[in-house]
């Protein structure tokens, strides 16, 4: 018995000893329960929207003034014709956009009923649905108030709802980019990761460290394989989306394989990093999964809205690549939006594909020296 007391001892000194273990053991279930907590919400508090009033009467900016004053909502920017709304749209911004008929409040008193049109990014079909449900709610708990003022409406207000990028809501439109994103990020980082950490267990490393070889020659042998493997991987995945699941691409193929090659690069590079930073496969796929694939997962707003989230989870987002790659993925193949929407995304997909790329290469030339 005092056999089996010692090695019971001596295992659970084992454990506290080592710093790896108790990150699993203690950090992870609270990453996860503040990550889960936070980021998986029904709810939406700031979703941006736009109004455009061909009425502009008293009604319509009591109704509008009721949408803005809502947790839910934030008022991005009026409108001044029709023709503006596919262009907001495209920017990627705007979730929701109320159009006020002309003569609302006129025909509200004579008729007793007046449409108002709720044209809803329906991209996301999620978000779509409950953005439009909120809305709802306020017109009709508005259409009360009218009564309780002796306002005796025979119908009231009717919303008329229009989706727009994705008018039956299909689930796969939304979950297809996305599984780009999160499969682009297992291949490139996780893969690199593992591969480049496997040569150093095996001993390999010292031998390509004598080779003529230099460290960016190395880094470029290691990566190129999955630069090539990801790009087919997002051929096949194209494909089957098109042809088995339907689902639409109106955008520009060209644009959408320089996107997707630029998030290659970075993903790369941070397989890299975390190569450089550990010293065996067990470590770097650890580190991949918890630090990669779980944020592109909740945070990029591949399943869960970013909006919905805490100030401080939106901020941590900003910094995910993915985030900015599932707006430009989804803008390209859903809305056929062009560089002229998406270049500020470009552009911070370009700065994180950089300093990745830098702190990447800084950190193995200084491992590998």
């Amino acid at each position: 018995m005092n056999s089996f007391k010692g090695f019971v001892t001596k295992e659970f000194k084992q454990i506290f000893r080592d710093k790896r273990t108790l990150v699993v053991l203690f950090g992870m279930p609270v990453i996860m329960l503040i990550l889960f907590g936070f980021a998986l919400r029904n709810e939406i508090n700031n979703a941006q929207i736009a109004v455009l009033d061909l009425s502009k009467d008293a009604v319509t900016r009591d109704l509008t003034q009721k949408l803005a004053s809502s947790e839910a909502f934030q008022l991005n920017t009026y409108l001044h014709n029709y023709d503006e709304v596919e262009e907001v749209f495209k920017s990627g911004v705007v979730k929701e956009i109320v159009v006020f008929e002309k003569k609302f409040a006129q025909r509200l008193t004579r008729e007793g009923i007046a449409n108002v049109q709720v044209i809803t990014d329906a991209t996301d079909p999620n978000l779509a649905n409950i953005v439009q449900s909120y809305t709802g709610a306020i017109i009709r708990d508005y259409t009360q108030e009218l009564n309780y003022q002796g306002k005796v409406l025979e119908q009231g207000i009717q919303p008329v709802i229009k989706m727009m990028y994705n008018p039956e809501l299909k689930s796969v439109n939304l979950f297809v980019p996305g599984l780009i994103a999160v499969i682009l990020m297992l291949v490139s980082a996780l893969m690199t990761s593992i591969s480049i950490t496997r040569e150093k267990e095996m001993g390999n490393m010292e031998i390509l460290l004598v080779s003529p070889l230099k460290p960016i020659h190395i880094i470029i042998g290691k990566v190129l394989p999955y630069l090539v493997l990801s790009v087919i991987n997002v051929i096949t995945i194209l494909v089957l989306a098109h042809y088995i699941f339907e689902v639409p691409f109106k955008g520009s193929y060209a644009l959408f394989f320089g996107e997707a090659i630029l998030f290659i690069l970075t993903a790369l590079a941070l397989g890299v990093f975390i190569s450089s930073v550990t010293n065996n496969q067990q470590t770097a796929m650890m580190i991949s999964l918890a630090g990669l694939l779980l944020p592109t997962v909740l945070l990029s707003g591949f399943i869960f809205p970013v909006e919905s989230m805490p100030a401080p989870l939106q901020m941590v987002s900003h910094a995910i690549p993915a985030k900015w790659f599932l707006i430009v993925v989804r803008s390209i193949m859903l809305k056929g939006s062009g560089i002229e929407f998406l270049w500020m995304e470009t552009l911070i997909l370009v700065g994180i594909a950089m300093f990745f790329m830098t702190l990447s290469l800084k950190k193995f030339n200084v491992r590998l020296q």
